[in-house]
């Protein structure tokens, strides 16, 4: 029986519900899985022209714009869930959701992760990009990540050092990892009591509960926060009250959106959110082009206004 799915709408694994259908599609949850299924791949796309052999993969969907289009090669969504306990270790499969992982420490005891409380998407999704809020980052935890190359079918092991972690980077979305399926991480924590750590997680989901436009489909920050050190001088003085560590000094992007004039602004079904201009929300039906004019548009509205320019923090699919 074949692994491989054609033509799945890939909007429905996308949190901003937006998308055409992945042309294959293969769904695993488990290594053996994902090996067997990356085998049926050679054979069946060994006659493909280049550009219908491409492998995607997906996690949570959470930091994803699709094309309208679809994707012409193989969609993969990494499913291998499992989270053990081993003292101050926890090692879970790459698909576990973020707030699966924090439940279990949570329950365990254990301390470090408190800063995710409310952090969308996998913990694949989580390493590869290095996803950090309030001042934590994941390669804070990080002990080791098992991968499988997806040209020799072969596992890897890297120790923290070697994911070669940097702001929102990991070897895995930049580096000699490109090619590799994150299966699984282990992270090292701490023992604590459970009653803060539980009170210190849903602090932060509550705050994103608060500010965040999560009602309607959207795919989370757009743009990445702006390194102080990579802004003009005037933009420094007029924002320096606001400025964070995330984790060095930033200005938040969404402050120089509101100072561009940008909230609410619409093209076709997208809009800048009045929550948190930060976001793009899909107000019904919207299209990828729409949302990629918005953010040309904004990009260009703060060059222009604040001579500021802005890095996209999404990933595009198409």
């Amino acid at each position: 029986m074949s692994l491989i799915q054609e033509n799945v709408p890939l909007r429905e694994y996308s949190s901003f519900k937006i998308g055409g259908n992945a042309k294959y599609f293969l769904e695993v949850s488990s290594k053996e899985e994902l090996v067997e299924g990356l085998k049926e791949w050679r054979e069946l796309s060994s006659s493909f022209p280049e550009s219908d052999r491409r492998i995607f993969i997906i996690g949570g969907g959470t930091n994803l714009l699709v094309s309208d289009n679809g994707f012409s090669g193989l969609a993969i969504h990494v499913n291998i869930k499992f989270i053990k306990i081993a003292g101050e270790v926890a090692k879970t499969g790459a698909g576990n959701l973020i707030p699966q992982l924090l439940d279990t420490c949570i329950k365990n005891s254990l301390s470090g992760l408190e800063w995710a409380g409310g952090l969308p998407g996998t913990v694949g999704g989580a390493v590869r990009g290095n996803a950090g809020a309030f001042g934590g980052e994941t390669k804070d935890n990080v002990l080791e990540v098992e991968s499988l190359d997806i040209n020799t079918l072969g596992q890897k092991t890297r120790k923290n050092a070697q994911c070669k972690f940097a702001y929102r980077d990991s070897v895995y979305k930049s580096g000699e990892g490109k090619d590799e399926i994150i299966i699984s991480a282990s992270f090292g924590l701490k023992y604590g009591d459970m009653e803060e750590i539980r009170s210190a997680t849903q602090e932060k989901i509550n705050y994103r509960e608060a500010k965040h436009p999560l009602h309607l489909p959207n795919a989370g920050s757009i743009f990445k926060n702006v390194n102080v050190e990579d802004a003009p001088g005037s933009v420094i003085s007029e924002f320096e009250s606001s400025i964070k560590n995330d984790p060095f000094p930033v200005i938040p992007t969404a402050k120089l959106l509101i100072r561009a004039g940008l909230q609410g602004k619409k093209v076709g079904g997208a809009q800048v959110s009045q929550q948190h201009p930060n976001f793009i929300v899909n107000i019904g039906n919207a299209r990828s082009s729409d949302v990629k004019d918005l953010i040309e548009l904004e990009k260009e509205a703060v060059k222009q206004r604040l001579g500021v320019d802005l890095e996209v923090e999404v990933m595009f699919v198409e």
